[in-house]
């Protein structure tokens, strides 16, 4: 009985040890899903948690005060306009790419916010589209345009299409940089108004076809090049049709090309571009200037022209020089004013940190209407921009 009381004890005893020790053991951590890099995309992608999603979020800041035009009968001569623009901007990023078995699959979200001469406006949607393979869906830059210029801030308009808007594009790619596009895209953003001689504006009527634009590209070594067509439906609305008689609309159209060639031998990242536009019933396509109807609303159709070229030189590792030319030529409809213009920009730009320019910009500009005669615009500007 005594052995069988001391073998209970040693027992219990143990048990009670065996409970101590335990409880004192730490307990194992949960799995932590930490973030990893994902360098099948370049630098700053990283996989989202739980996914094979790869995400770069990125953003920029930008403030700018630009002198309006200085020049007599121009902002500084009105008590009532303002005499210069001081902007702060906000930018937000988000890119992100899952790879498939039919290619990368892309979905890209830009918005920005400003505030200008102190008022602020809510975010803007400046990119929002959806890429897989060659398939692109959303808004983003119209695959007719080309090369939107090299001055730093761009205080004038030039003579050239830049245009953000939406659209679905098929683009094949055929090896050694060779590509082609085909794309319907938003007829709203190309819709060119003006008024007609007995002072009535031609607007446009409510949408019907969207444009078909179509566009051949190479990008090398040297450089890159691109033609460039479109078609485009001119529809006047009810009151300026009513001059036609009900009559048949028409068919617009914009042809365009350039070429940007890299100089290399000049410095690394040095570069000058050359191209030209022309446009039957489709000015949008050939200059954002505007003021100059697609046509009258009784058949008859503007046609005109435009030239630009511009360089950039990377003068230091830190120094870069851009100037920017262009010329316009409208042989407007009947009733509608002629137009003819040229436009110049140029700029300094200096990066002391990657990703951080501070800059000044100048630009000047001539309007010459056949009937109401010409106007001349000077305009000053200096920016600082944090890219992240």
């Amino acid at each position: 009985m005594k052995l069988k009381s001391l073998m209970l004890g040693a027992a219990t005893a143990a048990a009670a040890a065996t409970t101590a020790h335990a409880a004192d053991l730490p307990v194992a951590p949960e799995p932590v899903d930490y973030v990893r890099v994902c360098d099948a995309y370049g630098a700053r992608f990283y996989y989202i948690p739980g996914t094979e999603t790869c995400l770069r979020v990125g953003g920029r800041v930008r403030t700018q005060v630009v002198a309006n035009n200085v020049l007599e009968d121009g902002a500084w001569s009105d008590r009532d306009a303002d005499g210069y623009s001081w902007l702060a901007r906000g930018y937000l990023y988000l890119d992100a790419r899952t790879a498939t078995e039919f290619g990368t699959l892309r979905t890209y979200v830009s918005m920005y916010g400003n505030s200008t001469n102190g008022d602020a406006s809510g975010f803007v949607m400046d990119n929002a589209y959806v890429q897989w393979g060659g398939l692109t869906a959303g808004r983003l830059t119209s695959n007719f345009d080309m090369f939107t210029g090299q001055a730093f801030i761009g205080v004038v308009d030039r003579d050239w299409s830049d245009v953000t808007l939406n659209q679905v594009a098929y683009t094949a790619a055929f090896g050694n940089g060779f590509s082609a596009t085909i794309a319907l895209e938003d007829r709203s953003s190309r819709e060119a108004t003006g008024s007609a001689a007995g002072g009535g504006v031609v607007n446009y009527g409510g949408t019907r076809a969207p444009d078909v634009v179509a566009a051949l590209g190479i990008s090398q070594g040297w450089g890159s090049a691109q033609l460039s067509g479109a078609l485009h439906q001119v529809y006047p609305d009810a009151a300026a049709n009513g001059g036609n008689s009900g009559g048949e609309d028409e068919m617009g159209f914009a042809v365009g090309g350039g070429v940007v060639v890299n100089l290399p031998m000049v410095t690394p990242g040095s570069n000058i571009f050359f191209q030209g536009f022309y446009g039957d019933g489709a000015m949008a396509y050939i200059s954002t200037f505007g003021g100059i109807a697609d046509s009258n609303g009784s058949g008859d159709t503007s046609t005109g022209y435009s030239l630009s070229a511009g360089a950039f030189i990377q003068a230091t590792s830190t120094i870069g020089l851009a100037l920017d030319g262009s010329y316009l030529d409208v042989d407007a409809a009947a009733g509608l004013n002629d137009v003819t213009r040229y436009a110049i920009d140029g700029s300094v730009q200096w990066e002391p940190v990657s990703g951080f320019v501070m800059g000044a910009d100048v630009g000047y500009a001539n309007t010459d209407y056949d009937v109401t005669g010409d106007a001349d615009e000077l305009l000053f500007g200096v920016r600082m921009q944090r890219t992240f």
